[in-house]
């Protein structure tokens, strides 16, 4: 939490589902907090106490936040349990970012899965990061087994509004922490942090299409992934467009596993976006089609453009997919 003193926080390797209880997902990103307000003039952000003592973090609405910064709320999302990094290869258009992790269910699923739905008078937000955990209000973590009983809770918003005070005192409320004990991460998705931390999802979005696919998640072991950073516009709606095409046309995800090598073979064509009736155009002429109701795009459009699985059982890989760069020049210069 944002100014106040936190134990310090061991690394913590785990191999299954089953090893979630060892960790505590907020405190890790709560540590990790503590060291934006420092440097808020550096990373061109914000920090403000509201009333009620909620820590609010401005990383693009009222600021224009930075790439360093960006890296600081991806690694939020995933509680600081996975490496972020921006690169510039030579033979690519666009810099890629990167994200690795040996403990995916709990970095992916149990924090930077942006599974709530943040509510409030005239206020809609996209909320990850840990405090999900805490909250344990969706399904998926009856189906993961964990819950965290949090002494603290902190979260990200993805939204072009600062949350109402009321709206912050409900996220207490069912995360089970009092206001002064809850920090909150907000930028725009046209941010430059808000559109990093989405484009760090590509591990994310493969476990999640695995989960909808069934598959074990207690076999991954390990998952790293990179995705095309798009450029900046400065429409929410254009840069929802880009980020999810940055992913579905351009991810590439490497999941090390266990296990027979039967099932990876099975389940593996439908694994990549490409396996979707909805595949091929860009994202926002997708979501036009639908009346921009994401609920009636095919879900399992979400993943990555590539998936690799590694059996570290039996030495196996399989690759499945592939980068589609017509689409993402089309969504990535506005065409």
């Amino acid at each position: 939490m944002v100014g106040r003193w936190h134990k310090a926080v061991p690394s913590v390797i785990f191999t299954s589902m089953s090893d979630l209880s060892e960790i505590q997902l907020n405190d890790r990103a709560g540590v990790l907090c503590q060291e934006i307000p420092p440097r808020a003039e550096t990373l061109q952000i914000a920090v403000k106490t509201l009333d009620s003592g909620t820590t609010l973090i401005d990383m693009g609405i009222e600021v224009p936040g930075s790439k360093e910064a960006a890296i600081y709320l991806a690694r939020v999302c995933l509680a600081d349990l996975g490496e972020v990094t921006l690169d510039m290869p030579k033979d690519k258009a666009w810099p890629t970012v990167g994200v690795s992790t040996q403990k995916p269910v709990a970095a992916c699923l149990a924090s930077q899965y942006a599974g709530w739905e943040i509510k409030g008078d005239k206020f809609f937000a996209m909320g990850s990061g840990p405090m999900r955990a805490a909250a344990g209000r969706e399904a998926l973590f009856d189906e993961i087994g964990y819950r965290e009983d949090a002494s603290e809770a902190v979260g990200v918003l993805e939204t072009a509004k600062f949350p109402p005070e009321r709206v912050c005192l409900e996220i207490a409320e069912k995360c089970d922490v009092v206001p002064e004990q809850l920090t909150l991460l907000v930028a725009p998705t046209s941010s430059i942090c808000g559109t990093l931390q989405i484009v760090a999802r590509s591990v994310e979005t493969a476990l999640h299409k695995l989960h909808e696919l069934k598959f074990d998640l207690s076999r991954i072991e390990t998952g790293s992934g990179t995705a095309p950073l798009p450029p900046l516009v400065k429409d929410d709606f254009a840069a929802i467009g880009r980020t999810n095409d940055a992913i579905l046309y351009g991810g590439q995800v490497t999941l090390e596993v266990h296990g027979d090598d039967e099932s990876l073979a099975e389940i593996g064509p439908r694994a990549p976006s490409s396996a979707s009736p909805d595949y091929g155009r860009p994202f926002a002429e997708v979501l036009a089609e639908y009346g921009n109701d994401f609920y009636k795009v095919d879900p399992l459009l979400f993943s990555p453009a590539v998936i690799e699985f590694v059996n570290l059982d039996t030495g196996s890989c399989f690759r499945f997919g592939e980068v589609n760069e017509e689409v993402l020049e089309r969504s990535f210069s506005g065409m």
